[in-house]
């Protein structure tokens, strides 16, 4: 694989998932950034400026729901992929990380093909989603120009 994969800000405390986690997309050539504390996650989101965030829901400090909600506020990241895993694997713990923003939500333990295929079609959904915003700002651009 290619190194231009993308850039992932992985943010789960458990070492052995995080580990896990990074060696797996690494090997799939991600550039991955592991960060362990929530309260201030936000802040390393903003410094590192990823492709897509891995959010683990419980988190010391800081909360997984309390950081998307935060970075939804923020326009730079309203449209930032984040997948969610958590422990926790109910249907109001679900609904509640979808309402907060979440772009897709999966619960441990999980199959490394599993995240794998995740962070494959976030990274594809953004790729396709900046490149018909690319498109509608040239169409835009186009149109000014003859009006201009």
């Amino acid at each position: 694989m290619s190194a231009a994969m993308g850039h992932v800000l992985l943010v789960e405390d458990e070492i052995n998932i995080a580990e896990a986690i990074r060696f797996l997309l690494t090997r799939e050539g991600w550039q991955v950034d592991v960060h362990a504390n929530g309260s201030d996650a936000v802040a390393k989101i903003t410094e590192c400026a990823p492709d897509l965030v891995i959010l683990d829901l419980m988190l010391p400090g800081k909360s997984g729901l309390e950081i998307i909600k935060e970075l939804r506020q923020q326009d730079s990241f309203s449209d930032l992929p984040v997948l969610m895993l958590t422990a926790r694997g109910a249907i109001k713990d679900r609904e509640m990380a979808e309402k907060a923003g979440v772009t897709r939500f999966m619960t441990k333990p999980f199959a490394n093909s599993e995240v794998l295929t995740a962070v494959r079609d976030l990274r594809a959904q953004a790729l396709q989603r900046q490149g018909a915003s690319d498109a509608e700002a040239g169409s835009v651009a186009a149109v000014a120009a003859k009006q201009g």
